[in-house]
């Protein structure tokens, strides 16, 4: 008989222990989190949210789960070594859906990344009219194939049965010309050559390509030089650009000739854009075009699949639909046979347009996403998987989201638990922290003031409580009283790029002026398409910096120059051998302080360098100290402790203090001076880039939504920054959703009403005031029920 409900001693398992986490800053970490249950982690940017989740718990799930498979198979994976913690128990599989951007594989789409477009091939295969084969003919990313041979198949007792087969058809749906790519790469062939000038008068227009130089020569013995390239022969022009590669004399010499095109495309045009010198970059960004195939219309499709149709729209169609109207059009199949399969489809449909993606179209390249994008998109995946009993891990899943958005995400993070999961967010926005089961709040402060659990509990304990976030989870900026006056305006006349309906706007300068809307309304069309890349504009976005492992915030923002001089004047030496790129870089390692070992066949190994520990200089420069510490202990302070060292005492050098407050004032107080740069995350990019651009004199600064990875605490800062931008004669455009911001507004901008082709319009052009005393739109009620006027 079968014991009472409750009283099975597998059932006693319902808490993930953590005993003795030191990961990263944080201090000898002990809790109890519950399994099946929503948990919030919250706290300070910098507070140790990342690493207890991120970096301990879900790192032990996946090294144990690493450690099942087999050693032939380990040997192709990362090596991944065991957290800093005493002890974990209760841990389950955790699957991690953060923020990276989805792999930007060219064949890539929405439809390919959720199934969408596997059931979607399933349901034309079955019945679509003209009937032409398995769902392998409307796949884009399997070529039709031939085969003609001897078949052979084993039978019983060891016989062997041979089948003569003769031009067997294998159906695939990809279109030959651009084998599923839906463009073709071209180049200009205007900005390579000027066919109203001659050799001899430069007509080729390739950097380094000079009339009268050596890589010229060659096609001098071979056309005439004297003539314009429009007037060549077409046997000419044809030897000029394609032309076979053979010797030719030049002043005697042999060299090899080679058509311009073909020699173009293996010197520039086949090598990774960002590494080529600036000039050449510009040119070959200048000269490669990518066109809609011509054969397939950009679908990537060939012509027989093309052709089927369903309810009178074929694959392409439906896939290139925003899909809002392509749930509908499912919805309207009323077919029994395939009945279970058009359910599925409608239920993942939907459930895009729940998470607030209704706006995408299938066939949306992947690569193109925004991080908050792909991680609803992989989220979606997750939504109808037959697993259970699992942890789901989560990074700030409302980043990008409208708060009319955020209670959509709100019921999906509900579903994943009362499926019987343990969901795990890192948040900070309260409409998610009030839907949790439990809190952990880390803190106190960030970096080093972190580290340790200030709360864990019910959200009412967390608002009763004296902490850091319990204080500031009511936190509400009030409307101004009064607004600023515009000192003049920019104007967009007839925007129609994306979804854009031919909008005509005047952003306000010399204001902060908030442009928002539901995601995928068409703010970042409108800003980024005709307010970006004017005279003056400058654009700070959360985009990845370019650098390499070496570069961090120091030498980002330039204060490691005004450091090595000041470490220099006070030890009598050269400010070479402060740089880890330099003189003074330790010759182990080469200043890396870690050792890379490229092992090819699987990821890079790394490993801290013995000789220097890490420190990355030679033991010599870390004898010299100023106010006390040497050049890698200094590296090594958060920018606070920084700049309070720099401010005042023996290593007073306001160089360096000037660019340290500008780094305090927009948040980033417990970055490390040293920490890699490929190491933060998009708001503290995007936040560093904010802190270097603000030492410019005048120009109009367009921030995308700076608010990413606050916390509370620092939104308050941020609103005061924003303040001192404006006071000081910037004029600051915000691309923003969150309610602080635009209630603080001078001017807000509301595109809607809508997302996709249900935007695109502007609905509202006025005060925050204005706009919550008409609440003519989503913004206005959300903006009123947080300010309280509702």
């Amino acid at each position: 008989m079968l014991r009472a409900m409750g009283s099975h001693p597998a059932d006693g398992h319902d808490l993930i222990r953590v005993q003795g986490a030191r990961e990263n800053n944080l201090k000898d970490v002990s809790l109890e989190i519950p399994k099946r249950r929503l948990s919030v982690f919250t706290g300070v940017s910098g507070s140790g949210k990342s690493s207890l989740v991120f970096a301990t718990i879900a790192a032990e799930s996946q090294r144990m789960i690493n450690e099942t498979y087999s050693t032939f198979v380990q040997g192709f994976m990362p090596s991944m070594a065991r957290p800093e913690v005493d002890h974990i128990e209760g841990i389950t599989t955790a699957i991690l859906v953060d923020q990276e951007r989805m792999g930007a594989n060219a064949r890539s789409t929405v439809g390919t990344a959720t199934d969408a477009h596997a059931m979607l091939r399933m349901l034309f295969s079955r019945i679509g009219e003209p009937s032409i084969g398995p769902p392998t003919a409307f796949a884009f990313n399997v070529p039709t194939r031939k085969a003609s041979g001897v078949l052979s198949t084993e039978k019983a007792g060891g016989k062997v049965e041979k089948n003569v087969v003769q031009q067997t058809v294998y159906l695939g749906g990809m279109c030959a010309e651009c084998e599923g790519r839906g463009t073709v790469s071209d180049l200009d062939l205007t900005q390579i050559v000027d066919e109203s000038k001659s050799l001899v008068e430069g007509a080729i227009l390739v950097p380094g390509y000079t009339a009268d130089g050596w890589m010229v020569a060659p096609y001098k013995t071979v056309v005439r030089p004297d003539v314009a390239v429009r007037d060549l022969s077409e046997e000419e022009c044809q030897d000029l650009l394609y032309g076979e590669t053979r010797k030719v004399k030049v002043e005697n010499v042999n060299i090899t000739y080679e058509g311009l095109i073909p020699k173009i495309r293996k010197s520039m045009f086949s090598k990774d854009v960002d590494s080529l010198q600036p000039h050449i970059k510009a040119f070959v960004e200048r000269a490669a075009v990518f066109a809609p195939c011509a054969a397939c219309e950009g679908t990537r499709l060939n012509e027989a699949a093309r052709s089927v149709r369903v309810n009178g729209k074929g694959i392409a169609e439906v896939c290139a639909m925003q899909i809002t109207d392509a749930a509908q059009w499912v919805r309207g199949i009323d077919e029994a046979t395939v009945a279970p399969l058009v359910a599925n489809l409608t239920h993942l449909l939907e459930s895009f347009v729940q998470i607030g993606l209704g706006y995408l179209s299938l066939d949306r390249p992947a690569g193109t996403l925004s991080g908050g994008e792909a991680q609803r998109t992989k989220m979606i995946r997750h939504l109808g998987s037959a697993l259970t009993d699992v942890t789901y891990v989560f990074d700030e899943p409302t980043v990008g989201l409208h708060p009319h958005d955020i209670a959509q995400m709100n019921d999906l993070l509900v579903e994943l638990r009362d499926k019987g999961n343990t969901v795990l967010v890192v948040e900070h926005k309260p409409e998610t922290i009030a839907i949790a089961d439990h809190v952990v709040d880390l803190g106190p402060g960030a970096g080093t003031g972190g580290g340790t659990v200030c709360y864990e509990g019910d959200v009412a304990g967390l608002l009763a409580s004296d902490t850091l976030t319990g204080r500031h989870l009511g936190y509400r900026a009030a409307l101004k009283d009064t607004v600023r006056t515009p000192t003049g305006a920019l104007q967009v006349r007839g925007a129609t790029r994306h979804n854009l309906l031919d909008v005509d706007v005047d952003v306000p300068l010399g204001v902060l002026c908030v442009v928002t809307g539901v995601a995928g309304s068409g703010k970042s069309s409108l800003i980024h398409g005709s307010v970006a890349g004017r005279e003056g504009v400058v654009v700070v976005d959360q985009s990845a910096i370019k650098g390499s492992r070496r570069s961090n915030p120091a030498t980002y923002s330039g204060l490691l120059e005004p450091i090595r001089k000041a470490f220099a004047k006070a030890n009598g030496v050269k400010p070479a051998l402060f740089s880890a790129n330099s003189e003074g870089a330790c010759a182990g390692c080469n200043g890396n302080g870690m050792i890379y070992t490229e092992l090819g066949f699987m990821e890079t190994v790394a490993s801290v360098c013995e000789e220097c520990g890490g420190r990355r200089f030679q033991a010599a420069v870390l004898e010299l100290r100023l106010g006390g510490l040497n050049i890698a202990e200094v590296l090594d302070l958060p920018v606070a402790e920084a700049h309070a060292f720099f401010a005042a005492g023996e290593a007073k050098t306001p160089a360096a203090a000037k660019v340290l407050a500008r780094l305090e004032d927009v948040g980033l107080g417990y970055l490390k001076l040293g920490q890699p740069l490929n190491t933060l995350s998009g708001g503290e990019r995007q936040r560093l880039k904010l802190a270097v651009r603000m030492g410019e004199e005048g120009g109009i600064y367009v921030l995308d939504e700076p608010t990413t990875g606050l916390h509370l605490a620092d939104v308050a800062n941020l609103l005061a920054l924003l303040d001192r931008l404006v006071e000081a004669g910037k004029s600051v455009i915000v691309i923003e959703h969150h309610q602080a911001v635009m209630a603080h507004a001078d001017w807000i901008i509301d595109l809607g009403p809508g997302a996709g082709h249900d935007g695109g319009r502007v609905v509202f052009e006025g005060t925050p005031a204005d706009l919550v005393a008409q609440r003519s739109t989503l913004t206005g009620e959300h903006l009123a029920a947080y300010v309280g006027t509702a």
